[in-house]
């Protein structure tokens, strides 16, 4: 299985099941419009995040997050709803990525070469693997994983971006291929014979 498809299931699976109706179309009501300007990440975090995200869900058959513009999502959650501690949390994480890359590698994650960032990148991911494991009772992990992961960025990060990739149009309509609200209902369509 590849990991576009499994994000696509645990997308599917884990986030639209969650999602009353209002809280779906909370979500899509925070899809930025065409003509957004980023304004709580400069253009270095900007640059960041986008590239993190369509490393996260990249284009394949379907669309990506970067072309769905989830780095925009992600910065209208922090602009208009996130507190100011969890924007600074978020913020303080996306330096911290640059921080481990200049360790690792002596330049910011952006300007890494693609295998680089994919190491950092499986390595934030092999962290929060393990904080989960640590901190959340294997019974109880299901129930209590969002909440207890509000700290870790890139588990944020990865939430975010499955939030904002399938409540965007492109994630719904073509990548799920589901419409938000269904088309008209035609209860007596004569159903034609085979022949």
């Amino acid at each position: 299985m590849q990991r576009r498809e499994l994000f696509r299931l645990l997308g599917a699976g884990a986030v639209l099941p969650v999602l009353t109706p209002d809280l779906f179309a909370f979500f899509h009501q925070a899809q930025p419009p065409s003509s957004y300007a980023v304004r709580t990440l400069n253009p270095h975090q900007n640059a960041t995040v986008t590239l993190m995200v369509d490393m996260i869900i990249p284009d394949t058959d379907t669309p990506g997050a970067k072309t769905a513009r989830v780095n925009e999502f992600i910065d209208l959650i922090l602009t208009d709803w996130a507190t100011e501690q969890e924007r600074q949390l978020f913020l303080t994480g996306l330096a911290d990525v640059d921080k481990r890359s200049n360790v690792v590698f002596a330049k910011d994650f952006v300007d890494c070469t693609p295998l680089q960032q994919d190491e950092l990148l499986r390595e934030f991911d092999q962290r929060l693997a393990v904080e989960r494991e640590s901190v959340v009772p294997t019974v109880t992990r299901r129930r209590s994983l969002p909440s207890q992961l509000q700290g870790n960025f890139f588990g944020v990060l990865k939430h975010m971006t499955l939030y904002g990739y399938y409540t965007s149009e492109i994630g719904f309509k073509q990548e799920l291929q589901d419409e938000i609200i269904p088309g008209a209902y035609h209860g007596c369509t004569p159903v034609a014979r085979k022949a």
